[in-house]
């Protein structure tokens, strides 16, 4: 475990390193530099606060087995991968900056209306086709055993789906102990910062250019400028505080039109999502759903009529034409993006092979 104290002093290995870009990624990446010895200048358009980063509007859950059977099958082997790597980070940070993170790895239940079970077998059988070496993760529980698992549930389904390996983490609580170690082990903010171009040992802005041994672009959105593939997939979550409400793991309601996800927080609070739109509107919140998400989350759960809304979020996620993350590193440069909305599922994977790739450049490599 590294705290303040322990940062190393500089060497002649020290680099100067200049990274577009305070999300999820960016984060990471420059706690991680910071623990080498490095020198880190973060630069983000808006505040540390993160309030611009798609990073913030996100339900934050570790779901491989949820998320596979719309992805390719990397996408669960690096997501396993993360379910063991986000504890020891988040211990080493909790060191760092006395911040808990809350992590919650029991599992997750997959339900259905009576008129939608059609669409939870095929969701099934479709998760135990790719999966069949993991088949022994994969539940399907009846009512008694929904009971063990989700009480208040029990009255209104009489089974579903258990996945005893997903897993979900506090993403507002890391993003703030991230800003929180990076401070701590001296790293410099360049608040408010609108970044135009990122290259090989440079950062430009629109007054003023900064250089460094390397530069590091991990802008999402903000770089589709000189990444023309990237696109945006539009996502919006509510945040409700329901106290009438007591799930211990996140909770998914199949339906042959969308599929709503529920994943708790300490508190009673929620973050409820399902949209998925291609669009790059980076508008507030539709009335459309809005309601579309609240009626389904009624339906889950009547405890939630009584919820109090605490915010409602929209941003839109990087993606690359195949949805799979994207690692281009040359000398004095690495980019790194198309995280899509896989972002804290897939994070631990990209960041230690961006790590690996750093000062061994191969123009153009990529992960697919």
């Amino acid at each position: 475990m590294i705290s303040a104290s322990d940062v190393r002093p500089q060497t002649s290995d020290t680099q100067s390193i200049g990274i577009a870009g305070a999300g999820l990624l960016g984060r990471l990446l420059a706690w991680k530099l910071l623990q080498r010895g490095h020198q880190v200048t973060l630069f983000e358009r808006g505040s540390r606060a993160a309030e611009l980063s798609a990073a913030k509007v996100a339900a934050s859950m570790l779901a491989p087995y949820s998320e596979v059977v719309s992805a390719e099958r990397c996408v669960f082997d690096w997501g396993r991968m993360a379910l063991a790597w986000w504890p020891q980070e988040l211990a080493a940070l909790a060191e760092i900056t006395g911040q808990h993170v809350d992590f919650g790895n029991k599992g997750s239940v997959v339900v259905a209306h009576k008129l939608d079970e059609s669409s939870l077998n095929h969701f099934e059988q479709q998760l135990r086709g790719k999966v069949q070496d993991c088949d022994e993760f994969i539940e399907r529980i009846d009512r008694r055993r929904l009971a063990e698992l989700e009480p208040e549930l029990a009255e209104r389904y009489h089974g579903g789906l258990f996945l005893a390996e997903e897993a979900y983490l506090d993403n507002e609580a890391l993003l703030i102990s991230l800003e929180t170690a990076i401070s701590k082990l001296g790293g410099k903010w360049r608040e408010f910062s609108e970044v135009l171009s990122v290259d090989a040992g440079k950062i430009r802005l629109a007054n003023e250019d900064y250089s460094f041994d390397w530069a590091i672009d991990s802008r999402g959105m903000g770089a589709k400028v000189q990444l023309p593939n990237l696109r945006g997939v539009r996502g919006e979550v509510l945040w409700v505080h329901a106290p009438e409400v007591n799930l211990q793991r996140p909770i998914r309601l199949m339906h042959p039109r969308y599929k709503l996800y529920i994943s708790p927080r300490a508190g009673n609070r929620y973050v409820i999502g399902a949209t998925e739109i291609e669009s790059e509107s980076m508008k507030p919140v539709t009335v459309r759903s809005s309601l579309e998400l609240m009626s389904a989350l009624y339906s889950v759960h009547s405890g939630f009529a009584e919820a109090t809304v605490l915010h409602a979020y929209a941003h839109c996620r990087p993606a690359m034409p195949d949805n799979l993350p994207e690692i281009k590193c040359a000398d004095g440069l690495l980019v790194v993006n198309g995280l899509y909305r896989h972002g804290y599922l897939l994070s631990p994977h990209v960041l230690e092979s961006a790590l690996a790739m750093l000062g061994k450049p191969g123009v153009g490599q990529r992960y697919a």
